[in-house]
Order: C-alpha cells, then sequence, then structure tokens
C-alpha cells in the first residue's frame, strides 16, 4: 500500500504542476490521498457492468481506443522542442474579475513544463472530437497550443476557437500551429473576462468546449454560465484539474449539479459533463483513467 501510494503522489505531481498566483492548489500529498481514494472507487474502465449505454460506448470507444492516429508524433515531436526551448518571454498575468496583475519573464520551455497537458489527455481530448465529431469548438487557454492541435487535428472541418490572455504566449501558439500547418484555428488574444462574453455572442451553438483557464471557483463557475445559453442537448464540457484544489472541487459540484447537466464523467484530472436529454434522472460516474 505504501508503493501505492506513493506512486500516487509521483503521478499527480508529474500531472498536475501548475501554479496560479493567489490561489491555494493542494500539495502533491493532499492530491495523492485524493487521487488515491479515486482509484480506489472508481469505475475500473473496462465498461463492464456499465448500465448507460453512453457511458458504456464512451468507456470502449475513446477511453480505450489504444489506436496511434497519425497526428500524434507531429504534435509529441513539437512538444519535445517547446521543453527545451529558452526563449525568454513577459507574460502578462491576468487573474478572475480584473485587469493584468502582474507581469513576468519565463522561458517557453518552463511554459512547456508546467502548462502544457500530458499527451495522454491531449490525445483523450482529440478521440473525443474524432468519435463525436463537433463542429464548433471553444478552448479557454491556448497556453503553448499543444492542446488546440490535438483538438483542431481530429477535425480539419471543424471551427477551433481558442482564447489566450498572454499576448507573447499566443503568438508562440500561433507559431506552433502554422508549423503543423493547422488552418481551422481561430485565437484570440485577452482577458477571457472580456473575450468569451464577444465568443459566445456570437457563436449559435458550441459543440465541445474545454476549459482550461484560471483555476479559480468564482471565474470558473462564471465562464460555464456564459457558455451555456450556446451549449445544446449533444454538447460536450471538459473542464481541467477538477481536483487541482478546494476550489476546483466546489467549481466541478457547482457545475454537475447545474440543473442543465444530465450526465458526469470524473476522470480525476478532467471532468466531462453532458447535456442529453436521454438522462432522464441526473447521473455521476468516476471512471479510472
Amino acid at each position: 500500500m505504501c508503493i501505492v501510494f506513493g506512486l500516487c503522489v509521483t503521478l499527480v505531481a508529474e500531472q498536475i504542476s501548475v501554479s496560479i498566483p493567489g490561489c491555494i492548489m493542494y500539495s502533491p500529498l493532499q492530491l495523492g490521498v485524493r487521487y488515491l481514494k479515486y482509484y480506489v472507487s472508481a469505475s475500473n474502465g473496462s465498461g463492464h457492468g456499465m448500465h448507460s449505454p453512453f457511458v458504456f460506448d464512451f468507456i470502449t470507444n475513446v477511453l480505450q481506443d489504444d489506436r496511434h492516429f497519425y497526428a500524434y508524433q507531429s504534435i509529441e515531436n513539437l512538444r519535445q522542442l517547446l521543453l527545451i526551448d529558452k526563449t525568454r518571454l513577459t507574460i502578462e498575468d491576468f487573474g478572475a474579475g480584473s485587469r493584468v496583475k502582474k507581469t513576468n519573464t519565463r522561458a517557453v520551455s518552463d511554459i512547456a513544463h508546467s502548462s502544457l497537458k500530458p499527451k495522454k489527455f491531449g490525445q483523450l481530448l482529440f478521440r473525443i472530437v474524432d468519435r463525436y465529431s463537433p463542429d464548433t469548438i471553444v478552448e479557454l487557454g491556448s497556453s503553448l497550443g499543444i492542446t488546440t492541435a490535438y483538438l483542431a487535428w481530429a477535425k480539419a472541418a471543424a471551427t477551433i476557437i481558442t482564447l489566450e490572455g498572454a499576448q507573447s504566449v499566443a503568438a508562440i501558439a500561433r507559431r506552433n500551429f502554422n508549423k503543423l500547418g493547422l488552418t481551422n484555428i481561430e485565437l484570440v488574444e485577452g482577458n477571457f473576462d472580456d473575450t468569451l462574453p464577444r465568443v459566445v455572442n456570437r457563436l449559435p451553438k458550441i459543440d465541445l468546449v474545454f476549459i482550461d483557464g484560471n483555476h479559480r471557483l468564482e471565474p470558473t463557475v462564471r465562464y460555464f454560465k456564459q457558455l451555456l445559453p450556446a451549449m445544446q442537448e449533444y454538447s460536450i464540457l471538459v473542464l481541467d484539474d477538477i481536483h487541482w484544489s478546494r476550489e476546483m472541487e466546489q467549481a466541478w459540484a457547482i457545475i454537475k449539479d447545474d440543473p442543465a447537466v444530465t450526465l458526469s464523467i470524473d476522470l480525476f484530472f478532467i471532468g466531462l459533463v453532458f447535456f442529453r436529454k436521454e438522462n432522464k434522472v441526473k447521473q455521476h460516474f468516476t471512471i479510472r483513467f
């Protein structure tokens, strides 16, 4: 058990390493405890005994899909270049409900190490797009563009609108999209408080949303509420780092309990919510991944 717990602490420390000023995240030890509880209590991810046909399909055709898609290697090659890129950027640090709070200088490699989602989750997002074929995708938090690339490459005909607060980081993301030859991405710069309402107002509907920004309770719930009018029955919302801190766990609970949400899936590092009307009774699943 001690060995298992040690592995849990190491795993969560590797998966969640970003630090946000003014936001108290769980320590690796606290995260390890939570991950161990999740691992023990979660469904085993095989789909056996799953009574929801939709969730069974999600497990067998998305979570367990071990195909190596053509895009994976190109995107991961680019990630490796970013991990050794010592170019220094001056970054505006946006906080919830405020303008620029401070600036700092960071190397691209440091941003890549701390902010990019591991390939396991980028490739999961790719498979979600491949399986459910969304036409309009919105991402809050472009960072260096690796996750955006997974979303965009999975369906060339889709429109991907990605929002990034830091101008210098957005410039690197644009460069990366060009390197990969991705032309279906619109990158919107600026504080989410300003840019998200404008993006939502011009879209008749949003099929898939990935929220990976701010990591605080109030803005996370506010972003969800702002997105909700554009979500429809078959939309999917993916929320990053749902167990990253007490605030994010509170945000996850509030979002799951919203009357519009009929189904949720907790994968520990990310959470998914669905609005499918076929689910007459709200259902919440925790699945090992």
